[in-house]
């Protein structure tokens, strides 16, 4: 029954205006969203070691935003800012097992109006089915429920596995396909990237695809014939890299941390950034046959392409494995749009959100405007002005708060008391903790009022609460 409602709900939208007034037809518009990915893992973007050719093409036939910020480093909220185009505070996901307010638009109803077939493939971790979101149709849906099938396995390291047990790719119809897996396996970038593939050349344009890779989120697996890709001892650690985080930032006994024994060491974390790089250089892969499907369906001078993660990771840095905390490697993303109309090769520098991508996407398309938190950034891809916003804001439950501007970024820790206050413009890594030093007290208190001000008016507008 599911498919049937999917098939007449793509015929329908096909019988629709899909186009503009003047007759030509909307672009094609495919999301492609990686998963736990930092923001210094693209070659093209100043990594000397890791392999991302078909990453690397985008950043040069496209704009790359360099500070685009997740706002809350967690799967589900990320994701959450990304179908609403809100913050987790007006969305009401702000955490794990929240439900996405009904009453918001999500991203593929604006292009369902105009006629669009809309498609969601890969990981789904927000409340629901896509389908109860505004997709259409499905492809390669990959979802939690399929516990009754899971049996203990081990990561590259033959360390017992912790995440996605369970998870298990589901049909058209919403039933569970053992047989492609139960968890993660190690190519599972290239069946979610099979199921895109198939709706790229099944799809009469318009469209809009939402792909969600799982990689490169543990637990790492080795894809066939990466095995030797990397060599654990050539890769050089983080400038940032510490044997422990120097105090609990709220969450130092989360599932994320305890992934790697404490201390860290140097041998441990070359071989886990090693196996990272090597999951990530296989979805890069799997991106390049996404972009050969596009190319072989005479489709590229049509089609916009954005690429994002939900956030990055620590990997190492500061002490911390995981993705719950306020430094760069993690609440900053890659943010890459290329396609018609987008400008080649700019390396942006203005402040930009996740739940940009929403309204950007509308906007790059051709759509009318939303009502939402999220700003199109069309304007700063052609020059237009430098910035959308003065700062960012990132936020992880009630323990950790974070304002970012072009020179400094304070992190506030309000559960134990602490603040820490960073110049980037001089210290890139954040290893020189600013905040007690005398002569920067009015910057402090000038950010913290700053920081303290966004989420009283956030909450006063908003009924749930971060």
């Amino acid at each position: 029954m599911r498919q049937l409602l999917a098939v007449l709900a793509i015929i329908i939208a096909g019988s629709c205006v899909a186009e503009y007034p003047n007759g030509q037809k909307y672009p094609n518009v495919i999301l492609l969203v990686s998963d736990d990915q930092r923001p210094d893992t693209i070659a093209e973007l100043g990594n000397p070691i890791i392999k991302t050719p078909h990453l690397d093409h985008l950043v040069r036939q496209g704009s790359v935003f360099l500070n685009a910020t997740c706002a809350n480093p967690i799967c589900t909220p990320s994701r959450g800012e990304i179908l609403t185009g809100c913050t987790g505070i007006r969305n009401q996901v702000f955490d794990f097992g929240r439900t996405l307010d009904p009453s918001l638009k999500t991203l593929p109803e604006p292009f369902n109006d105009v006629g669009y077939s809309t498609w969601y493939c890969g990981k789904w971790h927000n409340n629901g089915h896509p389908d109860q979101h505004g997709y259409q149709a499905t492809q390669g849906l990959y979802t939690s429920g399929g516990g009754k099938w899971w049996t203990p396995q081990s990561d590259y390291r033959g360390h017992p596995i912790t995440g996605y047990k369970g998870w298990i790719f589901r049909d058209q119809n919403d039933q569970p396909i053992p047989e492609h897996g139960i968890g993660l396996t190690p190519d599972i970038s290239a069946r979610i990237a099979d199921a895109a593939i198939a709706v790229i050349k099944s799809s009469k344009s318009p469209y809009l695809l939402h792909v969600n890779f799982t990689a490169p989120h543990d637990p790492l697996l080795i894809p066939p014939g990466y095995e030797d890709l990397y060599d654990p001892a050539d890769i050089p650690l983080p400038p940032n890299f510490q044997a422990e985080h120097p105090f609990d930032h709220g969450n130092l006994g989360g599932r994320d941390e305890v992934l790697l024994p404490t201390p860290r060491t140097r041998k441990i974390v070359q071989a886990d950034l090693a196996a990272y790089y090597a999951v990530i250089s296989h979805m890069d892969e799997q991106i390049g046959r996404i972009i050969t499907a596009i190319d072989a369906s005479n489709q590229a001078d049509s089609t916009i392409i954005a690429f994002a993660s939900d956030h990055g990771l620590a990997m190492g840095s500061h002490g911390l494995r995981g993705k719950q905390n306020m430094y760069e490697h993690t609440i900053r993303v890659p943010m890459i749009f290329a396609g018609p109309g987008i400008p080649k090769g700019k390396k942006l520098n203005g402040h930009a959100y996740l739940r940009d991508l929403f309204p950007t996407l509308l906007d790059l398309a051709g759509l009318p405007p939303i009502q939402c938190d999220g700003k199109s950034q069309v304007s700063v891809m052609h020059g237009h002005t430098s910035s959308i916003y003065d700062f960012t804001v990132g936020y992880f439950r009630d323990s950790q708060r974070m304002l970012r501007t072009n020179q400094w970024k304070l992190i506030e820790y309000p559960l134990i008391n602490k603040t820490q206050l960073f110049d980037l413009e001089n210290d890139s890594f954040e290893q020189h903790d600013l905040s007690h030093l005398p002569q920067y007290a009015a910057l402090k208190k000038r950010l913290s009022g700053q920081l303290g001000q966004w989420i009283t008016t956030q909450r006063g507008q908003h009924a749930s609460q971060p």
